[in-house]
């Protein structure tokens, strides 16, 4: 039996005009109008893990679940672990606290109806959980979120809290049960570099993500956090008008990422988040690091204090 750490396979489901680097020139006004893609690159992932017997987690938009049910119970029934991409793709520290738990509450009602089953992960559009907006995180877990992965522990232009801690960790001494589970880095000397997801995944050369994933199982003793859209496996997607740089962050490597992800299914052992967090002990295993001003991790050894129960647990 293979004894390497598991890695956590999952997939933030939304179509090619709803990322954020569009929402200029796409307004949600208009989402109704435009053709939906969404499903082809998303029968493509279903397929690839189906063939490597993998079961992942799947972060939905309510938006999509409302009008698409049908997807959100295709995901289920191919045994995969569902969980919350918020209701529309707004950015976390674009909205208020009352915003935010109503776009969280309106995107978890229609998941739940959509699949019958209770919804307890999170993953915020764009990884926008940063300093500013770290608030968000005890909405998220009064509102009944179990697992979050929402904090890039990196350096970037739109999201990360550089300084932040690589591995899992449980970042509200209040709710004990509540872990955040951030996208993977390697680290290479001093520098934390993000890699094995997203466009990261598209522009590096295979060979150095699958020696970032071994590294981050050798240095760190536990496994990576891969993360895909199915947009990026539709490389006949309409190009979009846009800058430069935005072209290529969002179209590099399309053609070729399907066949990244099958390899690195064959090469590493994968599974759910929630195989991800139980492997490593489950919640109350992991370190308390709560999250202070200016980006610092502050840890915290104190009694934990009692959370604020959710009306979903």
């Amino acid at each position: 039996m293979d004894s390497s750490p598991i890695n956590a396979f999952t997939v933030d489901v939304e179509d090619y005009f709803q990322v954020s680097a569009f929402e200029e020139l796409f307004p949600r006004t208009r989402w109704d109008e435009i053709p939906l893609r969404v499903e082809l690159g998303l029968d493509r992932v279903l397929e690839l893990l189906e063939d490597a017997g993998v079961h992942g987690t799947f972060y939905i938009l309510g938006w999509l679940a409302r009008r698409r049910p049908d997807l959100v119970r295709k995901i289920r029934e191919g045994g995969h672990e569902l969980g919350c991409h918020s209701l529309e793709h707004r950015l976390v520290y674009s909205m208020d606290r009352g915003a935010f738990r109503a776009d969280l509450r309106e995107a978890l009602d229609s998941l739940e109806q959509a699949a019958g089953v209770r919804v307890i992960h999170y993953r915020a559009p764009s990884f926008s959980i940063t300093a500013k907006s770290l608030w968000a995180l005890e909405i998220l877990a009064e509102e009944g979120i179990r697992v979050d992965s929402s904090i890039y522990p990196v350096y970037h232009d739109r999201y990360g809290i550089a300084g932040a801690p690589r591995g899992p960790f449980r970042p509200l001494a209040g709710f004990p049960e509540f872990v955040e589970v951030p996208p993977s880095t390697v680290k290479v000397f001093s520098a934390v570099l993000p890699c094995a997801g997203g466009g990261y995944l598209r522009l590096y050369p295979l060979s150095l993500t699958r020696a970032a994933i071994r590294r981050i199982q050798r240095q760190d003793g536990r496994g990576a956090v891969v993360y895909v859209h199915p947009w990026e496996f539709d490389p006949g997607q309409p190009v979009v008008p846009s800058s430069r740089m935005k072209t290529f962050r969002h179209r590099v490597g399309l053609s070729r990422n399907q066949a990244r992800a099958r390899s690195l299914l064959k090469t590493f052992r994968f599974g759910t988040m929630s195989h991800f967090v139980q492997a490593r002990g489950g919640a109350k295993a992991l370190p308390l690091v709560e999250l202070g001003p200016g980006e610092v991790p502050k840890d915290r050894n104190e009694s934990e204090r009692s959370g604020v129960p959710s009306d979903r647990t």
